[in-house]
């Protein structure tokens, strides 16, 4: 019995010198992979900057679940870290009503103060926050 436990000893310690430096260095190669996205993620304003701008206007858009539009200014929006308010048309009379108020006639609508663009994309979008 003590044969195999010195042998489970001697194992051990072998597979500690080979196992630690692996992973130190794995940990390190994660570490700095991950650098700009960290950087990115702990910066607040760093992607309002990256556009070459910074937004203070709220940013309000009426959609449906349903829309495709819809669905790539959400992603857009999530990717950039912009905030936004959504109201969805078709969830209340009152979100419907003040759609129909600001003379929407299809989904998105987006408001950026007194800015509006009428269904998306990337580039129109920012060209709407200049």
């Amino acid at each position: 019995m003590s044969r195999i436990s010195a042998s489970l000893r001697k194992f051990h310690a072998g597979a500690k010198q080979r196992f630690y430096p692996l992973a130190a260095l794995v940990l390190l190669s994660l570490l700095l992979a991950g650098l700009p996205a960290a950087r990115e993620f702990f910066s607040g304003s760093a992607v309002a900057e990256e556009h070459g701008q910074y937004n203070k206007s709220p940013v309000i858009m009426y959609s449906t679940p349903w829309c495709p539009y819809c669905k790539k200014a959400r992603e857009y929006f999530k990717r950039h870290r912009f905030s936004y308010v959504e109201y969805d048309i078709e969830a209340s009379a009152a979100n419907l009503e003040n759609f129909r108020a600001l003379n929407g006639h299809g989904v998105p609508l987006i408001l950026v103060g007194d800015r509006r663009m009428q269904g998306f994309s990337p580039q129109s979008f920012e060209a709407l926050l200049k």
